[in-house]
């Protein structure tokens, strides 16, 4: 009797330790669906200099993205001088590109993605970006960084990384320093990754702009007088599989 007793506690425990491995493996299943990249038309994205810059940016159309120069004062304060390649989006989305390169007119030159409200120079937006290299910055020891203008005609924001000290979480390594920017609802994510397939978070920052805006690549010099470059390849969106 006690024989039997021990068999059916030994077979009891190991139906508690396989449903166990069962559940936390399905813990471990990811929360959403794999992603698939599509690629946006190139001919889909029109061109302008934003808030008048001494210099007029140029874009080169190519095979597979964008040669792109800008000057500009900078996307910062209360006006921004830029360059900006864009497409006109409604609602949510999930855009990529592959910063090639990034040459510098000043330490503060910056690439990336923009979410813009319009096309006037102090107008609302979020702004996902890049710096040339790692070297410190203001509150920021990396090369990434998100920039926000919450208020027209008001002063920007910026989200630093977390640690201003050390190695940099989110260093840019041209040519693979990719950006993403995404928005749900009223909620932008930024991302970054160095392969285009695995990406960290950056940060998420609400603001509540029109279904309606203007989305793109944005570049600015941060010097007038001197032109910066930036090479955007593999434009795509993020779509559920």
């Amino acid at each position: 009797m006690i024989k039997k007793n021990i068999i059916y506690s030994f077979v009891i425990l190991l139906l508690v330790i396989t449903l166990s491995n069962v559940s936390a493996q399905d813990n471990q299943k990811p929360n959403s669906s794999p992603m698939k990249t599509q690629p946006i038309p190139l001919s889909s994205f029109k061109h302008s200099d934003i808030g008048n810059p001494s210099i007029k940016g140029t874009v080169k159309v190519l095979n597979n993205g964008f040669d792109m120069t800008a000057s500009g004062a900078d996307i910062w304060g209360v006006k921004d001088e830029f360059n900006f390649i864009y497409v006109e989006r409604t609602g949510d989305f999930d855009i990529v590109s592959r910063i090639e390169s990034l040459t510098a007119a000043n330490m503060y030159t910056k690439a990336g993605i923009m979410a813009r409200e319009n096309l006037t120079s102090g107008c609302r937006h979020i702004y996902f970006q890049v710096f040339s290299d790692n070297n410190a910055r203001n509150k920021n020891n990396g090369g990434y960084e998100f920039q926000y203008r919450q208020e027209r005609d008001h002063e920007m924001k910026a989200i630093y990384p977390k640690s201003s000290e050390g190695a940099p979480e989110f260093p840019v390594a041209f040519p693979n320093t990719w950006v993403r920017l995404q928005r749900v609802n009223n909620d932008f994510t930024g991302y970054y990754s160095t392969d285009g397939k695995t990406w960290k978070p950056y940060t998420t920052f609400t603001l509540d702009l029109p279904a309606k805006i203007y989305l793109g690549l944005a570049l600015t010099s941060h010097n007038p007088s001197h032109m910066a470059s930036a090479k955007f390849r593999n434009i795509a969106e993020l779509k559920q599989k």
